[in-house]
């Protein structure tokens, strides 16, 4: 029988053994992080950064780039697309296989290894599109992980237990008809043939999950993108299953809240969303050009988990026309990142400037998880085009975008906020 979750004994011992579980959604820390970023990370030295994961004590970079460099800048190596780094040190490892598209998503294998998705067609020269297995040790591709999309990109990936979540605008995975989501075996990338969450996009150009989030038990997935139904039930950008049994279970929760149109030409103004540690709700960080506060463009909301029925937001904080592209949720404090120059800002416009009681919270900030409200937590970054990746660590936050500047000092595209 397969096991489909891990107990807390099992991921215990497995940690005992030296081959850790791989981790798991948004931890829980005991405090907000400090707004001083750690000196000590590396620097990706152009492009952008689009994932991050931790295995053990490795932390592997994704993203579309071609040189990082030591954190003194004494040093630079080649590096397309995908490195690593230690987590306590900053130490850049040997690790560099080579890629030959945008890596989009990662998430942590068992045994010392890692899952990228992206745009790619090959690794170290061989076809694997879209979707590899990579050993840290050696940066060679684990050949027994055999699953290939047919078309697109990968723009999201999870592990839980023995299953691999994956998701982006591919059609099939291993010839097997799975549109934009799928569930796979983690050790051979064969499809689960009974998880199919039939989502469809009637009217639009292409169906696509643009991100998914599973709570850390694996029983629940919430996924966001260009789609407007789930099977034959109206699910607009945004759907919720249950997971933990052998199919994709569509729940009796929904929202019409991002029904309205926002800036003409987005089939999906939905970037990311994330679980809360404990599964109780998720935050959706979205874009689209505000041009009513009654829509949710540019905003990011929180949404209750255990209910049925339509549902809204609990709160909404809004940029005032600034795109929120990624969130983290550690329990004292859900923080968002995109190129927005203002939180509390509802009455704002790109023209016009802030409104009446907004707040100068540049291209990242936190919010109080339960009013939504900014909380004081205001480092800066240089805007750029937006923070892509948040990872939650036992010392931190870890931050990905596009610029170079994080807490008022130079961080080349990568930096993490230590807890105090």
């Amino acid at each position: 029988m397969r096991r489909r979750h891990l107990a807390v004994a099992t991921v215990f011992l497995a940690a005992l053994a030296g081959s850790p579980p791989p981790a798991m959604a948004d931890i829980t820390q005991s405090e907000i992080v400090s707004s001083n970023p750690v000196d000590w990370t590396p620097h990706v030295l152009d492009g952008t950064v689009w994932a991050l994961a931790v295995v053990g004590d490795t932390v592997i970079v994704g993203g579309a780039f071609t040189k990082v460099a030591d954190s003194s800048r004494r040093t630079t190596l080649a590096r397309k697309n995908i490195f690593a780094f230690d987590l306590h040190d900053g130490s850049i490892r040997s690790f560099a296989p080579e890629v030959d598209g945008a890596i989009y998503s990662l998430a942590p294998g068992a045994d010392g290894t890692v899952y990228a998705g992206g745009a790619f067609k090959t690794v170290n020269g061989a076809s694997s599109r879209g979707l590899t297995r990579l050993w840290l040790g050696s940066g060679n591709r684990d050949t027994s992980f055999k699953a290939r999309v047919n078309w697109g990109d990968v723009r999201a990936l999870a592990t839980r237990g023995d299953d691999l979540y994956a998701a982006g605008t591919f059609t099939a995975i291993n010839g097997t008809g799975r549109v934009a989501l799928a569930r796979m075996d983690a050790e051979t990338g064969a499809v689960d043939q009974g998880f199919d969450a039939h989502l469809a996009g009637p009217g639009l150009s292409r169906t696509r999950v643009e991100h998914f989030d599973v709570t850390a038990d694996g029983r629940k997935l919430v996924a966001v993108g260009a789609f407007l139904k789930a099977g034959s039930s109206d699910r607009t950008q945004i759907a919720l299953f249950d997971v933990g049994g052998s199919s994709a279970q569509l729940t009796g929760w929904y929202t019409r809240a991002y029904e309205p149109q926002c800036m003409k030409g987005f089939d999906t103004y939905l970037r990311q969303v994330k679980f809360s540690p404990d599964g109780t709700y998720f935050v959706v960080a979205a874009t689209g050009r505000a041009s009513s506060a009654q829509k949710l463009c540019d905003s990011a909301a929180r949404f209750e988990t255990n209910r049925t029925g339509e549902q809204r937001p609990t709160w909404v904080q809004r940029t005032g026309g600034d795109s929120l592209y990624a969130v983290a949720i550690t329990g004292p404090a859900v923080y968002l990142g995109g190129h927005q120059r203002w939180f509390d800002n509802p009455y704002g416009t790109d023209g016009n400037g802030p409104g009446p009681g907004a707040v100068s919270r540049p291209g990242i900030g936190a919010v109080n998880p339960i009013t939504g409200k900014a909380l004081s937590w205001n480092p800066t970054r240089s805007r750029g085009v937006g923070v892509r990746a948040f990872l939650t660590v036992p010392r931190g936050l870890l931050v990905g975008s596009d610029t170079d500047q994080l807490g008022k000092e130079y961080h080349g595209r990568l930096g993490m906020f230590p807890l105090d």
